[in-house]
């Protein structure tokens, strides 16, 4: 169920100039990049690219889903760490992206791990909000 305007706790704004090949930056001042194409897809691969900031993003939003989800099942996650890789690439309507998530949690056993990456898959805002809209793997 989609959260209503008078549920917001916090909102993050980020302009773009130029979409692909320019530049973006919050409003605060904390990211001011330079966007490029990546050289896999003819750019000069200077910048940063809408699919690193995405995939940073991701794996932020999961690992604070995954501590949150470890904290409830009593279960330290100290020292883990969460990747998002985003894929970008053509498909019938144009372009679009495929996400795989991995984690690597020190100390935990394996079957654990498991079932924490895909409680915390239910949980992460960004899980969500990707559901039924593009293929996220659990790796």
């Amino acid at each position: 169920m989609p959260i209503q305007q008078s549920d917001v706790l916090y909102t993050a704004v980020a302009t773009a100039e130029n979409g692909r090949d320019g530049r973006v930056a919050t409003d605060d001042g904390r990211i001011d990049v330079v966007v490029n194409p990546p050289k896999e897809m003819g750019g000069s691969g200077a910048g940063t690219n809408p699919e690193q900031l995405f995939a940073a993003g991701y794996s932020a939003c999961f690992q604070g889903a995954l501590g949150v989800v470890a904290r409830q099942a009593g279960v330290d996650v100290s020292g883990s760490t969460v990747t998002a890789k985003v894929g970008l690439g053509k498909n019938e309507e144009g372009f679009g992206i495929i996400v795989e998530i991995s984690a690597e949690i020190p100390g935990v056993d394996e079957i654990v791990a498991r079932d924490l990456v895909e409680q915390a898959h239910g949980v992460c805002p960004y899980s969500k909000a990707t559901r039924g809209n593009i293929s996220v793997t659990l790796a």
